[in-house]
């Protein structure tokens, strides 16, 4: 009899004179957290869409539905006080529990007014989740430089590009600028044409990707930004039989290029 006369009436620890509107009391008691009803040792994990359900005006059955019944034995009915402890998990680290006590003072009519938070600082968990800013969408923009117009046949270093490469280098150079927070990455990779040996193919595509990377880092372009990797006769674009020499040459003149691959957080317009 005594139980159940605690859970209808007020037997545990409440906070004195709460003013009749509901809106505070005159000593505000938190009950030990150790101190909850068997049923709820350890408090609860409450539903976080519905602590946001929660305002002033509620009843008690509304309340009782959305967050259950006080944790403690102040009773239920005929108090003016509810008290819980819920449990959290903190966003940036799910293995971390949070442990708050929450209060609710209620009116002369038994409505819930007011609402407090022990620390204080668990009242966050009452407002929506923060949602995880998107990560920006990456794009990728494919430039192809021609090496016979960056270079002369055969040729790599930075004094042997041409006046046409130069210019659409620096073109690059000046949308890129235009854009200096975008630009996440950028590689330049080299290619040959079949003729030659592998392995000379391989140090002439590397040559002129380095000799490309420094050309944009001269001209003010991040060098962190920037990887140069040369890929011999990988991947050509047009196939070609084989024939007298100058004519598999230019045959052969679209597999010689140069291709830099800007990542960036938004499409770079094309530089040519």
């Amino acid at each position: 009899m005594f139980a159940v006369a605690c859970v209808l009436s007020a037997c545990g620890n409440v906070s004195r004179n709460v003013a009749r509107d509901g809106q505070s009391a005159e000593s505000m008691v938190w009950p030990k957290v150790t101190d909850t009803t068997a049923m709820h040792k350890g408090g609860t994990f409450p539903n976080r869409d519905n602590l946001l359900q929660i305002h002033a005006g509620l009843g008690k059955p509304q309340l009782a539905d959305l967050v259950g019944f006080p944790h403690f034995s102040e009773g239920v009915w005929g108090v003016r006080e509810w008290n819980y402890v819920f449990n959290f998990r903190e966003p940036t680290d799910s293995n971390k529990v949070v442990t708050c006590q929450f209060k609710i003072l209620f009116d002369e009519n038994k409505i819930a007014q007011s609402f407090y938070w022990s620390p204080e600082s668990c009242a966050r968990f009452q407002k929506p989740e923060p949602k995880p800013e998107a990560a920006p969408a990456m794009t990728i923009d494919r430039f192809t430089f021609a090496t016979d117009a960056l270079f002369a046949f055969d040729r790599y270093s930075l004094s042997d590009i041409a006046g046409a490469g130069r210019a659409q280098l620096d073109e690059l150079v000046q949308t890129l600028q235009e854009h200096p927070a975008q630009a996440q990455s950028i590689r330049v990779l080299g290619y040959t044409d079949r003729l030659g040996s592998d392995a000379y193919n391989q140090t002439l595509s590397q040559e002129r990707a380095e000799t490309a990377r420094s050309y944009l880092i001269s001209h003010g372009i991040d060098s962190d930004l920037i990887a140069a990797e040369g890929l011999g006769a990988a991947n050509p674009v047009k196939a070609c039989a084989d024939a007298e020499s100058s004519q598999l040459i230019a045959c052969l003149s679209p597999n010689r290029r140069v291709e830099i691959l800007v990542t960036s957080t938004k499409t770079v317009p094309s530089a040519h």
